[in-house]
């Protein structure tokens, strides 16, 4: 813990914060950096704040980390909605309950509906307060994961679950995006009043376009194997297809068929071997490069490659925290029209209608012949992610929150 006397210097103790985190913390992607960094920056405020989280997971210096037990009978499971998930979170409850009582937290703050649920009960358990930080409908998420389908049984038991979730148990909730607010009200009915929208943040001094000079940047993309006089198209995140992995293939063939000197970089993680086949099928092994996982540490280092990012995600209620590091990176971006890119980089970002991979492709294209545009672009996105989106200004708003609730 650092800075210890900001709190108080504002006339606040510092308070101890009991985070559960339903995932396998810390893993490089997604609503893992919110919770990271969030973290630090509540650190940085002088706030003790320890993840309950499972037993999966890279350690991470200066975070204090406390891990379930491992599952006897699993020890894998698929990134996203899996039934061996409902294990993993027992052993989350168990283990959230041991820390609860050792910690003595004067709050609690549930990551995700499952972490709501946990901290839910746990609260009432030691009478203080829960904060939830919703990062998209869990029902609307299985089915993009393809782990419901949206006429099922199982849909509706998980609907009335979330309804329950969001509405009784927290006394304030947190959304990854304005959308998400909105979402909260209009489809589940939750009280106004207790919605703070805090979309996610960048670290724009990590996340910086002069982070590598030119020299660097030839070593790495030889290193890589991309030829050095290919424009670089930039992807980091989860390979799946709800994600959008595939329209990345399409576009790399539809491309290379036009006879456009396009490499594309994909770095992430899981079915790396599953899409390098794919891109095999294709016929664009040549222009793709599948980097596999990319540790956090390293991700702006590969990211500064990149003259244009790409996010083909096509969730609608969904997160999409990378766009925020290509943001940083003074990167343009081309992504399907989704209300969480927009309220992203608002009319500095490059859209195509959502599912139509030709027109992704298209715009890919188009900025690829015009690198005054790529540069004006990437400036504009760069001061909004400087401007709008500051963990350390995000952390703050958390604090105030955390008093709020606690009366301390």
């Amino acid at each position: 813990m650092t800075k210890t006397g900001e709190a108080q210097g504002n006339g606040k103790r510092p308070l101890r914060v009991l985070m559960i985190a339903p995932t396998s913390f810390f893993s490089d992607y997604g609503g893992h950096i919110r919770i990271l960094e969030e973290t630090r920056a509540l650190q940085e405020l002088g706030h003790k704040v320890v993840i309950v989280t499972y037993y999966k997971g890279s350690d991470m210096p200066g975070l204090d980390i406390r891990r379930t037990a491992r599952l006897p009978w699993h020890t894998e499971y698929e990134v996203g909605s899996s039934r061996h998930k409902i294990a993993f979170d027992l052993f989350l409850a168990a283990q959230s309950v041991r820390e609860g009582l050792r910690v003595q937290p004067d709050i609690i703050h549930g990551h995700m509906h499952e972490g709501a649920l946990i901290g839910g009960v746990l609260s009432r358990l030691l009478g203080v307060p829960l904060l939830f930080d919703f990062q998209g409908s869990m029902s609307s998420e299985m089915v993009d994961h393809g782990f419901l389908a949206r006429d099922s049984h199982f849909y509706s038991a998980a609907r009335r679950l979330e309804l329950l979730i969001n509405n009784r148990l927290p006394q304030a909730i947190l959304t990854s995006s304005y959308l998400a607010a909105q979402l909260l009200q209009d489809e589940f009915g939750a009280d106004p009043a207790l919605i703070h929208p805090l979309p996610d943040c960048a670290d724009t001094d990590r996340f910086h376009p002069d982070l590598l000079d030119e020299a660097q940047k030839q070593r790495l993309k030889q290193q890589l194997g991309i030829p050095a006089d290919r424009l670089i198209v930039a992807y980091l995140g989860l390979l799946t297809d709800y994600q959008g992995t595939s329209y990345l293939i399409d576009a790399a063939a539809r491309l290379k068929a036009a006879g456009e000197a396009i490499h594309f970089l994909v770095m992430g993680y899981p079915n790396v071997e599953h899409y390098r086949a794919e891109a095999a099928r294709a016929g664009v092994e040549d222009t793709m490069t599948f980097t596999g996982k990319i540790e956090y540490r390293d991700a702006a280092r590969y990211l500064a490659l990149g003259d244009i990012a790409v996010a083909p995600k096509l969730s609608a209620t969904e997160g999409s925290g990378k766009i925020l590091n290509y943001m940083a990176m003074a990167q343009p971006v081309v992504a399907f029209d989704t209300p969480v890119s927009r309220e992203f980089m608002a009319g500095w970002g490059v859209y195509a209608p959502a599912g139509d991979g030709e027109r992704f492709t298209a715009a890919i294209r188009d900025l690829a012949h015009d690198p005054a545009r790529r540069q004006e672009l990437g400036r504009q996105l760069r001061l909004r992610a400087i401007e709008t989106y500051s963990w350390r200004q995000a952390a703050e708003r958390i604090q105030a929150i955390y008093y709020l609730l606690t009366k301390a």
